[in-house]
């Protein structure tokens, strides 16, 4: 898993998945490219959300990025706001997702954060 897919997994919605995979969580914050104090706090941060509670996590997550327009991980929201340029800026996403064959599931919004992390995570890295 590249560095690129562990945060869009860490910034997503806690779900059971995320435990059953948390030897390839830790694995991945392992990589060597970070800096090792920021290595250290990836793989400590991965312990300990891999120690809580799936619904304390969740209820945390919900505090967290579901309070409002300042933490929304809809990157769009932040740039555009409710102007009607939000609705072509999405359409010109999915165009660029679909040119470079990264389909969406229906309830994907493709401003999401830890969808555009996914994408880049399958795009070279230039």
């Amino acid at each position: 898993m590249s560095l690129l897919k562990l945060l869009g997994v860490l910034l997503d919605y806690p779900q059971d998945e995320l435990w059953r995979h948390g030897d390839e969580l830790l694995a991945a914050a392992a990589d060597p490219g970070l800096p090792r104090p920021r290595r250290e706090d990836l793989r400590r941060f991965v312990r300990d959300l891999l120690e809580t509670d799936a619904l304390l996590a969740q209820d945390r997550w919900l505090s967290t990025f579901d309070r409002g327009r300042s933490m929304s991980l809809l990157m769009f929201e932040h740039i555009h706001g409710e102007s009607r340029d939000r609705g072509q800026a999405m359409v010109d996403l999915i165009g660029v997702y679909r040119k470079h064959g990264f389909e969406l599931a229906a309830r994907e919004l493709p401003d999401y954060l830890p969808l555009l992390l996914e994408y880049l995570a399958h795009r070279p890295p230039e």
